[in-house]
């Protein structure tokens, strides 16, 4: 099938139902922290509440494009994507992938709320850095998308704090806003095995289905990113760039750029500027043929997709730069033509086929439905010293809700488990201060976001250097 060698088969198929295990595996990691704010106030049975977590979920990956997958794939050098070696590539996707699922698997089994976002880019950054270190790499660690990195690495130090001082300030505002029948409804402790009153309920519910969907939103989206990586790596010649697109599509985008890029005033142009408003002009000029012509070959598939990524990335720094002198309009339209995710020139590139979306989904919701106990314990018991109140669950998850929201608006990952950890303990401190929070919990959480990104990190380039010897 696709033409590949029977080995080279079975490898992939094997990375493909591996992708999908740390999907299934990230579903009962991350999304039990959607659900243990209804099971803890009474507001759904843990039946009915992973149940329907699982097919949020499912719907929030179905209609949450590609956009944050893309910000994954796009950390990794271009280079190690264009390896013709087929079997570089499955080492490439076998260290990522077993990286990954050795974390997020030892997390869950500990009951540590550990971040699968971390943990996937940190696996991405070890083989990018595994990349760097090979002898014929002659770039070093500059092969790796250190721009993308900063964007995705602030995006994931933020939303901990984000959460924590919303969830602080949401229920500081509760408190002065609500009459005081109303303050002792939903600020007491819950009476066990009693339901909430209707109106509480409904709200708890609400709010558990806005984390659930924009979970699947944000991290279903890293599954997508996940596979396309394997694709696009083990067969580039079908996925490298979206093939139900018409290539002679790209040339009104192409001109457009090259015509916004022509009104910059090289003599005012860094060394560092200038190279790049070349690459942008050298690209363009590799493709126009091709795209005149409306054919090419399957084997330039990649070549087409480093083209198109080269024009975005240099595109994306000149609009940044002090010395690139364009108008505001110019700006915003190379913006939309050359960088946007999704838009211009990246929907050749930025592209995922339904069926991975599809198989994405389910993992990610029957995942949701199985092995939640351990994190949803530590969610709902182990953060606060006292139970958790109906105001300390609606507002840890709001809070939590805004802060993936947001992130999935713009294309950036974050972390579910970090996201609400921090809200319940934001909440927690807001009631009753610093001494309601366990320290061995938060010590341990903290200890969780300190490591995983360099564990994984390690883990992942040990394996790179590891698998690219025994594959050759």
């Amino acid at each position: 099938m696709f033409g590949l060698e029977t080995g080279v088969f079975i490898l992939l198929a094997f990375c493909f139902l591996a992708a999908l295990a740390f999907e299934f595996i990230n579903g009962f990691h991350d999304t039990a922290n959607a659900v243990a704010t209804v099971i803890y106030t009474n507001s759904l049975q843990p039946t009915q509440a992973v149940v329907w977590s699982g097919i949020v979920n499912f719907i929030g990956v179905i209609t949450g494009g590609v956009g944050v997958g893309m910000s994954i794939v796009n950390l990794l050098p271009v280079e190690l994507l264009i390896d013709q070696n087929v079997y570089h590539s499955i080492a490439m996707v076998l260290a990522l992938l077993f990286s990954a699922i050795i974390w997020n698997f030892g997390t869950w089994y500990f009951g540590l709320p550990a971040s699968s976002s971390h943990t996937l880019i940190g696996a991405i950054l070890g083989v990018g850095l595994g990349y760097a270190l090979l002898p014929e790499n002659t770039t070093g660690v500059a092969a790796v998308n250190w721009d993308k990195a900063k964007e995705i690495f602030m995006a994931l130090f933020l939303s901990p704090l984000v959460g924590f001082s919303m969830a602080v300030v949401l229920m500081f505002m509760l408190r002065r806003a609500l009459n005081k029948q109303v303050r002792k409804q939903i600020f007491d402790e819950p009476v066990p095995g009693e339901q909430p009153p209707m109106w509480i309920r409904g709200l708890l519910i609400t709010t558990c289905t806005l984390v659930s969907f924009f979970h699947g939103r944000n991290d279903g989206q890293k599954g997508i990113g996940l596979v396309m990586l394997i694709l696009i790596g083990v067969l580039p010649a079908f996925f490298a760039i979206n093939n139900k697109i018409d290539i002679a599509e790209l040339k009104p985008d192409l001109v457009k750029v090259q015509q916004i890029v022509a009104r910059i005033d090289t003599t005012q142009l860094s060394d560092s500027d200038l190279e790049r408003f070349q690459k942008i002009n050298t690209s363009i000029a590799n493709l126009t043929p091709v795209v005149e012509a409306n054919q090419f070959e399957q084997k330039d598939a990649l070549l087409i997709r480093k083209a198109l990524l080269t024009i975005s990335s240099n595109s994306k720094k000149l609009i940044a730069s002090e010395d690139v002198k364009l108008s505001e309009a110019d700006k915003e339209a190379l913006q939309a033509t050359a960088v946007k995710e999704e838009k211009g020139i990246r929907r050749f590139t930025d592209h995922a086929p339904f069926w991975v979306i599809l198989a994405i989904s389910l993992s990610l919701g029957f995942g949701t439905m199985v092995g939640w106990k351990r994190i949803v314990v530590t969610v709902g018991e182990k953060i606060g010293k006292s139970h958790l109140t109906y105001a300390q669950g609606a507002s840890a998850e709001l809070v939590a809700a805004t802060t993936i929201g947001l992130a999935s608006w713009f294309t950036l990952p974050v972390s579910t488990t970090h996201a609400l950890s921090s809200g319940i303990a934001g909440s927690m401190v807001a009631s009753k201060g610093i001494k309601n929070l366990q320290a061995k919990t938060i010590q341990s959480i903290l200890l969780a976001w300190v490591l995983t990104l360099p564990m994984a990190i390690l883990i992942s380039a040990t394996l790179f250097m590891l698998f690219r010897w025994l594959l050759g």
